[in-house]
Formats: structure tokens, sequence, C-alpha cells
């Protein structure tokens, strides 16, 4: 076992990082920390590398670390805390933090975002920590956008869900709770089921992009959310009217770009009223999104009912200006054959299950890859 080499040039640099970063008042404190808790963790990752035993040297440098970063600045610098930074910067390593270090030596802190806009920010740093300039041809990593427990969740997350729930995140502006809310119910692999397999790539290089009406389904939706059990006999306008009570999380689990308008939305034709159970649109494919809800098995009657109500809207309330209305029939038990004989292979029309509890990651996942399996056959 090697022995351990004393960490003082290792402990002053970190401690010029954490005084810098605790004086500097900056937009978005939780992002200064997760930038400060990154140059922490490469830090320690590098000083790492010089260890002959490095498991060993380590272990004696994180304690030691832990040690006199505690005595000076208080709690968040424990062991653990410091192994998390360590596996933060190890999972990103290809990022560019936005603390530099100028020629001076002096640390300061780069732009933080103000708002979370539709794409991951570019880090805007043309120095590095060296303070050399970057390469006129180097394309800069994008920098970081969550707070810092958004990130220890994520990283204990498989690479392509990480990046897909952080873009996810970051577009739609979730909670850790939602962010949590939405791994545990299986969002990735449901969006993914709906796909093929060139598009389940891009979910994890660019998230859930919408441009088309296909872009929009998953399978199952999860609505756990309304409080009905599952076992337990309620009626359509009971699964309707709990819709509409929790309708902000029932919009965040179909996606991206909902608008509510009505329900059961009346119109006349032939001197006969037909009601829409819920009417949505989409400001994404700038469409109507019509919703039937079944509690039952799917009938072809169901499919040729939506339909109808698809053809009306088209016709006569949809602007020139706007796309062809969508037809989601959502049901307890679909047929796929059913459906596929039903409707033509251009319908606007489509027939998707819901659930009422948080479904299995397992079973998903295993789902999933017997499903990729059957695509490379």
């Amino acid at each position: 076992m090697s022995k351990l080499k004393k960490p003082v040039p290792l402990y002053e640099d970190i401690r010029a990082l954490v005084l810098s970063a605790r004086q500097t008042i900056a937009r978005g404190v939780d992002l200064l920390q997760v930038h400060t808790n990154y140059e922490i963790g490469r830090r320690i990752f590098e000083q790492e590398q010089q260890g002959a035993n490095r498991a060993e040297y380590g272990k004696e440098v994180l304690n030691e670390l832990a040690a006199r970063l505690t005595a000076e600045f208080g709690a968040g610098f424990s062991r653990t805390n410091l192994a998390s930074m360590r596996q933060f910067y190890v999972a990103y390593p290809d990022r560019v933090s936005r603390i530099v270090q100028t020629p001076s030596g002096q640390f300061k802190v780069g732009a933080i975002p103000q708002t979370l806009s539709g794409e991951l920010p570019v880090s805007p740093i043309v120095q590095t920590l060296s303070g050399q300039s970057l390469d006129p041809g180097t394309q800069p990593q994008a920098a970081f956008t969550l707070s810092w427990s958004h990130y220890v969740f994520l990283m204990g997350l498989k690479e392509a869900e990480r990046s897909f729930y952080e873009i996810e995140a970051t577009q739609q502006g979730w909670t850790l709770r939602e962010l949590k809310r939405q791994f545990n119910a299986g969002l990735y692999e449901r969006l993914a089921l709906s796909r093929d397999k060139d598009s389940i790539r891009e979910l994890a290089r660019k998230g859930q992009h919408v441009a088309k009406p296909q872009d929009l389904l998953k399978e199952p939706y999860v609505l756990e959310f309304l409080g009905l059990q599952e076992k337990a006999s309620y009626s359509e306008s009971k699964l309707e009217s709990a819709i509409v009570t929790h309708i902000e999380n029932f919009l965040l689990e179909l996606g991206k770009g909902f608008l509510f308008e009505a329900r059961q939305k009346r119109f006349t034709f032939d001197e006969e009223h037909f009601f829409v159970d819920l009417v949505l649109y989409n400001r994404l494919l700038r469409c109507y999104v019509l919703i039937d809800l079944k509690i039952g098995k799917l009938t072809h009657q169901n499919l040729g009912q939506m339909q109808m109500y698809v053809n009306y809207f088209d016709r006569f309330v949809r602007t020139k200006e706007e796309n062809h209305t969508i037809g989601i029939v959502l049901c307890k038990k679909k047929n796929t054959a059913l459906v596929e004989i039903t409707l033509p292979k251009d319908a606007n029309i489509h027939a998707r299950e819901y659930q009422l509890y948080l479904p299995s990651k397992e079973e998903l996942q295993q789902k999933l890859e017997e499903w990729i399996g059957e695509q490379d056959a």
C-alpha cells in the first residue's frame, strides 16, 4: 500500500474554491452549489489518480478532507457528501464548469442562467481551469441546469435514462418530487415502447421531441394521482370527474404542450347531440386532441365513435392554420388487432391503456428489452 501523501495542496485548492463560491452573490444559488460541487468532485478525482493504491488512497483523502472542511465550514462536507461530489464528476466528466480560475489564480463564477429554457444551455466560459482559452474548434459542453438534489437522484440512473430525465426536468421545470414521480411511473420506458429503435436513441439525446402525433403517445398512461382504487367499482363519469379535479397532474402525464379546453363538449349533427369527454389543445402540434374515456374493454364501436368526433372537429371546428385533430380512446384494456383491422393506417385515432397504479419498473424494462430484441431479429 502506498503511503498517503499530504493533501495540503488539494485542501488549499478546495478551500479557495469554497470561499470564492460563498463570497459570490449570484443568481441561482442552487446552480452555484452544483457547479461548486462538480469542481470539488473533479479535484478529488484528479488527486486520487496520483495514488498507487487508489482505493485506499482515495478513502484516506476523503476522510482527511471531510474532517478539515467540516471543521472550517460546518455541515455539508461529510465523507459521504464528498464521495457524492466525486461521483458527480465521474457521471458527467465532459461538462464544462461555470466556475473558472483566471490567470491570476483567483476563482470566479461564470454566468448562471436565470430561467429554464427548452434546451440545455451551453456554457459561455472561454477559459479552462488553467486560465487558457478554449481551442476555437472546440464545442463547449452543456452546463448544469438543475439543483444539487436533482443531480443526486439522477446519478443513480443508467446513462440513457439519466440524460433523458435531465433534459425533461429542465424543459418542464420539474421539482424533485415530480422528477421522482415520472421516473417511478416509467416515463422513459412508456415513451420508448411507443417508438421505433432509432427514436429511442433520440429520447436519450434530446428528450421528448414533439413533431408529430405519435410523439405524444405512451403506453400505458399512469393515473395513480386520481386516488381511484384499481379493484373498486367506478363509472366513466367518476373517472372523468377525478381527471378534471386533478387536471394539472393529468396534463403533466399526457406530456408537453397540452391545454385543457372543455369536458363533455357538446356538438350537434343531424339534430342529434353528441358529447366528447375531454377536449384538449396541443400548442406544439397546433391541433385539437379529443379524449374518450372507457372503463372496460375497447370495442370497434368506441373507435368508430371517436372517428366521427375527429371528423366533425376537422370539418367544422379547426381552422385552416391548424393541423388535423387527434383522437385518443383511453381504455382499461385494448385489443391491438381490433384497432389495426378497424382503423385505416393513416387514421389519426389512437387507443391507449391507462392504469391507476404506478407500474413496475422491472416489468417495463423487461418489456422494452424484449421489444428491442424483436426489432433486432
